[in-house]
């Protein structure tokens, strides 16, 4: 059986990869994947699976009439807010699939935000015709019960990642926190200033390492880097390429501040305490979720100050979910393959 995959893969972000990953260590063994990518060498290099050129029609076309199964490979495909064109091009693959009678799935799927309303028609109409659907958090459970689509609704598939430590060539402070910031219009300089200024005064009260962990380097490097220009000392930024050594850093950290959703799911599921900078309403419904302080960039307090004696606070005491919550985040995340055995047995 042949399944032609599609994310936003091959574009150096950790999120989407550990995705990536995570599907297809839930394939069936019976089941030869194709994964369109943007940089589709390094994907069939790094995970041993055949690639595509995530733009070559011609050969999306060649590989789609070979195939048996197209599956939308977790994340936020469906969503308008940082571009009308991406949910276009999702949709339209997908449209494509199911014109050729090929089984079609929906995996793991956030839905939104979809701000306009011709980008809310054409997902209700394509996931409506799929022969599977399933969802990662209650705001797109909720919106495909309102949209009389039926859904299996389990946690994120990346709390079910198997990590793998690196070659041991990197060694890290015990007392270490993680640092996720990525680029986005509601981290202003103003706000980015604030955030340094408050883990200078944060280190400095705790003695902590700072581990600076980019998913994305187009996006956090920058951010990264900024940071450090706050810092007196006794930091590093540390960036995996493959998703599970970066999920193995989170291993040990008595703290993770992160914006980045996966950086959260990520860090949670290592048994780190977390606190989220929300920028986006998927990070936000994770908070809500799993029950994660944190606040939402738009409302961060402006006094440094208030903000790192909060972090501190947190750090002193490091409550983590526990290993039973932990446990149960990666059993049920893994009813994900509940659906990709089902129709893989068809």
């Amino acid at each position: 059986m042949r399944a032609m995959i599609c994310g936003y893969y091959g574009q150096g972000n950790g999120g989407d990869e550990a995705l990536l990953v995570t599907l297809l260590q839930m394939l069936p063994a019976n089941v030869t994947p194709v994964v369109l990518s943007a940089n589709p060498a390094l994907t069939q290099e790094r995970y041993g699976v055949e690639a595509c050129p995530a733009r070559a029609w011609p050969e999306i076309w060649q590989q789609l009439r070979r195939a048996d199964l197209f599956i939308w490979g977790g994340g936020s495909l469906m969503q308008d807010a940082t571009s009308w064109t991406s949910p276009l091009y999702y949709a339209g693959l997908m449209a494509l699939a199911q014109s050729l009678g090929l089984q079609t799935l929906a995996w793991g799927q956030g839905i939104g935000p979809l701000r306009r309303p011709w980008t809310c028609w054409l997902t209700r109409w394509v996931l409506g015709r799929c022969s599977e659907v399933s969802v990662r958090d209650q705001a797109s459970a909720a919106l495909l019960k309102q949209w009389h689509i039926p859904a299996l609704l389990a946690p994120d598939p990346v709390w079910a990642l198997q990590a793998k430590p690196g070659d041991g060539s990197l060694a890290l402070p015990e007392n270490r926190v993680a640092v996720n910031l990525r680029r986005h219009p509601s981290l202003t300089p103003e706000r980015l200033q604030c955030l340094g200024e408050a883990l200078r005064d944060f280190q400095n009260a705790t003695q902590a390492h700072i581990c600076l962990v980019p998913f994305q380097k187009s996006q956090d490097w920058a951010m990264a880097e900024a940071l450090t220009r706050h810092l007196p000392g006794n930091y590093q930024i540390v960036y995996r390429e493959d998703p599970r050594e970066l999920m193995a850093l989170f291993q040990g950290v008595r703290l993770t501040i992160g914006m980045r959703l996966h950086s959260l799911i990520m860090a949670a599921a290592m048994g780190s305490p977390c606190f989220a900078l929300s920028y986006d309403p998927k990070v936000k419904q994770l908070m809500q979720d799993v029950g994660l302080p944190g606040w939402e960039l738009q409302t961060l307090p402006t006094d440094a100050l208030v903000i790192s004696e909060t972090w501190q606070a947190y750090f002193q005491d490091n409550q983590a979910l526990s290993q039973e919550e932990r446990q149960n985040l990666r059993q049920q995340a893994t009813e994900h393959r509940t659906l990709l055995t089902r129709l893989c047995a068809n």
